[in-house]
C-alpha cells in the first residue's frame, strides 16, 4: 500500500472532514443564535416588563431557537449528503438527502445503503448525528434554564414568599 489510500483510509480520511465541517457550521450557527437571543432579551425589555419574562414570549423565545437548531441540522445533513453524491457512493441527491438524514438521526430505517466501499462512512455520520444532537440539546437546555431560572419552585407560586427577591417570574 505504498503510496495509495485503502478504503479505510479514505472513509476515515471524508468522515474527519464531514465531522469538521458540520461542528464549525454548528458552532457558528450556535453563536449567531445565541448573540440574536441575547438581542432579543434587551431589546424586549421595556419599563413595563420584559416580554422574554412573559409566557408568550419564554415560549415564543423556545420556538425560534428550536427551529434555528432544526435548520442547522437540515444543512448538516445536506453537507452529508452532497457528498455521498460526489463520492458516487449514492446516485441520487434525493436518496442521499433521505439516507444522510436518516444515518444523522441514527434512525437507520430508510432501507437505502451506500456503495460497499463507502459504508463506514454512514456509520461515522451517526456518530457525528449524536454530537451535533448532544450540542443542540445543551444549547437549547441552556436557553430554557436562562428563561426558567427561579420559576420553577414551589415558593414562587406564593407572593407572600420571597417578595421581591430572585429572578423575575414569568408574567401570563
Amino acid at each position: 500500500m505504498q503510496g495509495s489510500w485503502s478504503v479505510w483510509d479514505l472513509n476515515w480520511a471524508w468522515s474527519i472532514l464531514l465531522i469538521a465541517v458540520t461542528i464549525a457550521i454548528h458552532a457558528t450557527g450556535i453563536i449567531f443564535i445565541a448573540r440574536g437571543t441575547a438581542r432579543y432579551w434587551s431589546e424586549a425589555a421595556s419599563p413595563a416588563g420584559n416580554f422574554v419574562d412573559t409566557t408568550a414570549g419564554a415560549i415564543l423565545a423556545i420556538v425560534t431557537v428550536t427551529l434555528a437548531l432544526a435548520a442547522l441540522h437540515a444543512i448538516e445533513s445536506g453537507v452529508w449528503a452532497f457528498a455521498y453524491v460526489h463520492l458516487g457512493a449514492i446516485s441520487s441527491p434525493a436518496d442521499a438527502s433521505l439516507y444522510s438524514l436518516d444515518s444523522m438521526t441514527t434512525r437507520g430505517a430508510a432501507g437505502l445503503v451506500l456503495a460497499p466501499q463507502w459504508r463506514m462512512l454512514g456509520a461515522i455520520e451517526s456518530a457525528n448525528g449524536l454530537l451535533l444532537f448532544g450540542i443542540s440539546t445543551a444549547f437549547l437546555f441552556a436557553i430554557m434554564a436562562r428563561l426558567l431560572r427561579g420559576r420553577l419552585r414551589p415558593e414562587d407560586d406564593d407572593p407572600r414568599i420571597n417578595q421581591g427577591a430572585g429572578a423575575p417570574r414569568i408574567r401570563h
